[in-house]
């Protein structure tokens, strides 16, 4: 069913914003016992009248109401200078490079809820076949990393950038592994430990708050048997030494696997085209990145870290086959009650009811501002994908040395 437009049904959108919110705010205001509850078995933001009230405002967040505007405020200066007319924004790049660790880590105190609102456990991309629901593509993700590594119930596992561990949970589920996250951020870990009490995994799986850059802080060496990352060594400021803890984690002969997100000079990418260095910043900019790298700049890293590299490939390079669906097509949207929220129209509907939400005092003041940005890259990530000059699942599988 092709995506009607927004401007067919105003009164539709402005009614399921307005409608929620306020209902939302007279059971809360009456003190109904009908509050937010953390699930790891149920989409925690599957009820949309209570969760909509508890983004960035539950029992589990560090921020308070009040620190919201002043993270987002703070995360958007390093942003603030924008590209330039000749497409370099060398001192911005340089300045989120320097402070990765407080810029991805006030990132996902903002974002995380607004991720699970509309996205779920596991918040990454994945290849996806035709006749396939975007959870199930999501899941085969997960358990190819799974399968081409040979994780089962006698393996070690670590998780790089394990986000509130929705792959973990789908992995340990899967192989019976014991497995390992680690995230900068305090609310993930908090979140994702409870996740994996309430599923049962809370032996197999766990997360400790850490530096991805600085692994062997946290674990003595030759501790885990395999690495993996989805999507999240992005946020690296300098992959290699990112890559080099991980490989003094590993056993010899250890694998480290993962999908990382690239800009493909070869397919179209061009570092002086101002509408694709525009779209690149973008991407950055809603995503908490020092910067897009190549996929050569990727493998290099892995290899100077001590590993040997075995595969690796864009495993989005068939998504415009007729057996595939384009991986950013989820985020263009098309009309369907599973997944509306991930969709371009389904974010105008959030980002209203936010609207609503804040100007009535019930989301934390700054709440608009973050889902603002969250549309943005969400159109340039569109972008990305359409012009083939980006992808979120470069592959790769390494064994260490």
């Amino acid at each position: 069913m092709d995506e009607p437009s927004l401007y067919t049904f105003p009164s539709l959108v402005a009614t399921v914003a307005t409608v929620s919110a306020a209902i939302s705010f007279f059971k809360i205001s009456k003190g109904s016992k009908f509050g937010f509850q953390r699930n790891a078995v149920k989409h925690s933001f599957s009820n949309p009248l209570v969760g909509s009230v508890s983004i960035l405002s539950n029992d589990d967040s560090v921020l308070g109401r009040d620190s919201v505007e002043g993270s987002i405020k703070g995360y958007e200066k390093l942003f603030r200078n924008g590209v330039h007319e000749d497409g370099s924004d060398l001192n911005n790049m340089q300045t989120r490079q320097k402070e990765y660790e407080s810029m991805v880590n006030s990132f996902y105190d903002l974002v995380t809820d607004f991720y699970e609102w509309g996205w779920g456990q596991s918040f990454h991309f994945a290849p996806r076949r035709q006749g396939e629901t975007f959870d199930e593509s999501v899941y085969r993700s997960e358990h190819y990393l799974a399968l081409r590594t040979g994780m089962d119930g006698s393996k070690k596992v670590l998780d790089v950038g394990c986000g509130v561990g929705g792959p973990m949970r789908n992995i340990a589920a899967f192989t019976g592994a014991d497995i390992t996250g680690v995230t900068i951020n305090e609310y993930q870990v908090r979140v994702a430990n409870k996740y994996n009490e309430q599923k049962g995994l809370d032996k197999s799986c766990r997360v400790i708050q850490g530096d991805f850059q600085k692994l062997p802080d946290y674990f003595e060496e030759e501790t885990f048997d395999i690495a993996y990352a989805i999507e999240a060594t992005c946020h690296s400021p300098d992959r290699k030494t990112c890559f080099s803890g991980v490989n003094k984690c590993l056993k010899k002969g250890g694998l480290f696997v993962g999908y990382d997100w690239v800009v493909l000079p070869e397919r179209g990418y061009d570092s002086k085209n101002a509408e694709h260095v525009r779209i690149k910043e973008g991407i950055e900019v809603g995503n908490g990145l020092p910067t897009l790298t190549t996929p050569e700049e990727v493998l290099k890293a892995v290899e100077d870290a001590g590993f040997e590299i075995i595969e690796s490939y864009d495993a989005n390079k068939n998504m415009h086959s007729v057996h595939e669906i384009p991986w950013y097509q989820t985020l263009k949207g098309s009309m369907s009650l599973k997944g509306f929220r991930m969709t371009h129209v389904g974010r105008i509907v959030t980002h209203m009811m936010v609207n609503f939400l804040e100007f009535c005092r019930i989301a934390p003041n700054g709440s608009i501002r973050v889902s603002s940005l969250l549309n943005a890259t969400a159109i340039d990530l569109v972008k990305g994908g359409e012009e083939d000059i980006f992808t979120p699942s470069f592959f790769f599988l390494a064994k260490k040395k």
